[in-house]
């Protein structure tokens, strides 16, 4: 059964699915739609072209939807895409995209953001990612699948961050992050694997090792990138690991990779 506290302020024309729960002071504009089971808590504001996903849950006075932090917006109808089982905490925003970035930023499922996170326009943000406190992406950022983002982080624009990186707390990302990755610093630098984060998520000894060794394979000295990757895929079949941090390491962006501190390469 839907539950709208009296002082909520609820388009007619919104979308609410079985469940919805929304509490004082919250506003919910025309083109929001919130999916079962969505709970937003209080002084919560929804607009513009916003769809949350089920059982997400949305803390006291986050922004989630207002217009991009982009000059170059014009009012195109972008969207803000978030998915299922999110819980994004207070003071958190998330805008939608741009045309210059496909329309639409997008969230999985089962993220958690914390105090003051910021999600740009543009964005593409996989399955059990977590910002942690005033965590900010820019534009056009992408993060992997069960990334974190340590608290007071800034990732620049047009960023690719891997899948299971872990960024420290008061890093600055400008480079982008290979899969597995541990980066820290005032301007990041890799440090080498996210040995907990493998660990946590049931990566074998051996898995780890493999990366261990990609990754200092990655960022010796001798040769060129596109050499060093050449080399390890005449070793053969990689497994999963390896070969989506080969994948990452092989697409043309933007950003360089985030390269190593001097002798610490993995």
């Amino acid at each position: 059964m839907t539950a709208v506290h009296p002082s909520a302020i609820v388009d007619p024309k919104a979308e609410l699915g079985d469940g919805v729960k929304i509490g004082p002071f919250c506003v919910v504009d025309g083109d929001a739609v919130l999916g079962d089971g969505v709970v937003l808590h209080s002084h919560v504001v929804v607009t513009g072209r916003t769809r949350v996903g089920p059982g997400t849950e949305i803390f006291p006075f986050a922004s989630i939807g207002h217009l991009p932090q982009d000059l170059k917006y014009q009012g195109e109808p972008s969207e803000l895409v978030i998915g299922a089982r999110n819980r994004i905490r207070e003071h958190v925003t998330m805008n939608p995209g741009t045309e210059g970035g496909g329309l639409v930023t997008r969230v999985g499922d089962g993220c958690l953001f914390m105090v003051g996170a910021h999600v740009a326009h543009d964005c593409l943000i996989g399955d059990g990612v977590i910002m942690a406190n005033n965590a900010t992406l820019a534009g056009h950022v992408s993060v992997g699948d069960h990334a974190i983002i340590g608290g007071l982080s800034a990732v620049h624009q047009f960023v690719r961050i891997g899948r299971y990186a872990m960024i420290g707390g008061m890093s600055g990302v400008e480079h982008d992050v290979i899969p597995f990755g541990l980066v820290l610093g005032e301007r990041a630098r890799l440090h080498g694997v996210n040995l907990v984060g493998m660990k946590r998520h049931g990566y074998a000894r051996d898995q780890i090792q493999s990366v261990q060794q990609t990754v200092k394979a990655l960022f010796a000295d001798e040769g060129t990138m596109a050499e060093r990757i050449a080399a390890l895929r005449r070793q053969g079949q990689a497994e999963e690991a390896v070969e989506n941090l080969l994948a990452f390491a092989e697409v043309e962006s933007s950003r360089a990779l985030c390269q190593p501190k001097a002798g610490n390469g993995g």
